[in-house]
């Protein structure tokens, strides 16, 4: 299996490259499927990648609005399930975003897409490298408002697990995995499902 981040050649406020049905993950999907269809395609769901500012979301106020980033998260996932996805990562961390996709993919004929959701993602500084590589480093500010708190709690992963579970999560991620195996072993001690 491969999971596929996509860096668009040009960048907008609103991630539109991450839904582009010709977009560069969907453009990759489409390859990998045509020449080892066997091979099962993961995508980043997200749009830090994507946008000008570098955040996973869409901006008001100069915050990022969790509740507007919802349906383009949903719209990123439908494109990928579309393009040919075998399952969809959404890394971002907003509230709600399981269900919201679940539901979307549900609604287009994608039932049987599979959700990994990144359940406890930690704002660490461990991802500086690809944030340089994909040039999605925010622009202003931190993603520590609606990414994990690296020092927080067992009760709060275990919150974002149980929520994702709640919502059609699939399988659940703890990342960055090597300072978080704790985090993991948790995770496998109390859910019922791939981690």
């Amino acid at each position: 299996s491969v999971i596929l981040f996509g860096i668009p050649s040009e960048k907008d406020d609103m991630g539109s490259g991450a839904y582009d049905a010709n977009g560069i993950v969907q453009q990759g999907i489409r390859e990998i499927k045509a020449k080892f269809p066997e091979l099962i395609v993961i995508t980043d769901v997200c749009m830090c990648e994507y946008t000008s500012h570098g955040h996973c979301g869409i901006i008001e106020n100069n915050n990022v609005s969790n509740d507007r980033t919802l349906s383009y998260l949903a719209r990123i996932a439908v494109s990928h399930a579309q393009a040919g996805a075998d399952i969809v990562a959404p890394s971002d961390m907003m509230d709600g975003r399981i269900g919201v996709i679940r539901e979307a993919l549900d609604d287009a004929g994608f039932q049987d897409i599979i959700l990994m959701s990144y359940s406890a993602k930690y704002a660490s500084a461990f991802y500086g490298p690809f944030r340089d590589a994909a040039e999605s480093a925010p622009q202003f500010g931190d993603r520590q408002s609606y990414q994990m708190d690296p020092s927080g709690s067992f009760k709060e992963a275990l919150r974002e697990g149980q929520l994702d579970l709640e919502e059609g999560a699939d399988i659940l991620m703890v990342k960055p995995a090597m300072a978080y195996m704790d985090v993991i072993k948790l995770f496998e001690d109390n859910f019922d499902v791939p981690v």
